[in-house]
């Protein structure tokens, strides 16, 4: 099984580390420095503060590497359109691609009863994605650990060791089941779900509030819920993505309030659209928030909250340089 993470920053390289490890056929395309420190050392994983190291082949071309097994792809979304020439060498009719991005997926629709031949402009800009990664090949990733690179070639890993998989179909396949099997022998939890949409929505419903407000205000997510303002704003956006999903099928397992209490246990963290704006990277809006109220339009549901809050991210991040959507 020939393995593949594209993108191996703290996700990615904290997933290829675990594989390379429990002895799978593993190797990343990364870039600078943090390339070069994994080609000169390993790549380096702290968890509960101990360091592992594991051997990892590396390269910047996917051209090096030829057609996968599985192409893991731990970029963010929006990035994804300017790489697709250098994962085509990566991808052959058999590879499996595993989408382990936040947001919603550009193959939502597929795999859906009676498979609506929609696309999500947001996500799939001009159909650049799906053509580059073709959705029948696609399997879905959640991701839930929250890690960082704190050095070229080093992460640390904050929490959580789960990446919820599942085909787009709804159907139990040979490749996702293998796929898993491989994560768990490196550690990993990997539960197969037969509605990964609904892993989507309930990741999504956070990011979909707490990232944009988090950008605008600057607050962790224990500002976010424990200040009555900001949650009261939190909550309205939840109650519009909820509508959103369950309009397109989605089942929400919890209520708001307790996802909202589950994000503030999570502490003074700044979510990953914070972090970008403070380090000056462009930021992951339209798989997280611009999607939600696409697909809103698709089926009539208002989400004017969200709307609002999104105009003034979007303006917010158009100023500093880092949107161009």
């Amino acid at each position: 099984m020939k393995i593949c993470v594209f993108g191996a920053g703290a996700i990615g390289g904290y997933m290829a580390h675990g594989l390379a490890r429990a002895g799978c056929d593993v190797s990343v395309v990364a870039r600078g420095a943090h390339l070069a420190a994994i080609r000169e050392d390993g790549l380096w994983v702290e968890t509960d503060g101990a360091e592992t190291r594991a051997e990892v082949a590396a390269t910047d071309r996917g051209s090096d590497l030829g057609p996968q097994d599985y192409l893991v792809i731990t970029l963010k979304a929006h990035a994804v359109p300017g790489v697709a020439p250098a994962l085509a060498p990566l991808i052959g009719p058999d590879t499996t691609i595993v989408t382990a991005m936040n947001g919603v997926p550009y193959w939502y629709y597929h795999g859906l009863p009676g498979d609506p031949a929609r696309r999500i402009e947001a996500v799939d800009p001009g159909g650049a994605v799906s053509a580059a990664l073709p959705p029948a090949q696609a399997l879905g990733c959640v991701v839930y650990p929250a890690a960082e690179v704190t050095a070229p070639g080093r992460i640390s890993v904050l929490a959580g060791d789960r990446f919820t998989l599942g085909e787009p179909s709804g159907d139990t396949t040979e490749r996702a089941t293998a796929f898993a099997a491989a994560l768990r022998t490196a550690g990993f939890k990997a539960p197969l779900k037969s509605n990964v949409r609904d892993e989507i929505w309930m990741k999504l419903w956070g990011n979909v509030s707490f990232n944009p407000l988090s950008a605008l205000t600057g607050e962790t997510l224990e500002g976010l819920t424990t200040r009555p303002d900001l949650r009261a704003i939190a909550r309205a956006m939840m109650v519009e993505a909820q509508a959103v999903g369950e309009a397109h099928g989605a089942r929400f397992a919890i209520d708001i309030d307790k996802r909202i209490a589950g994000a503030q246990s999570v502490g003074a963290h700044k979510t990953s659209m914070l972090q970008d704006l403070e380090r000056g990277r462009p930021m992951e809006i339209d798989a997280l928030v611009s999607a939600v109220t696409e697909l809103g339009r698709a089926a009539a549901v208002a989400t004017p909250t969200i709307d609002t809050v999104l105009a003034l991210v979007q303006a917010r991040a158009r100023t500093l340089g880092l949107y161009d959507g």
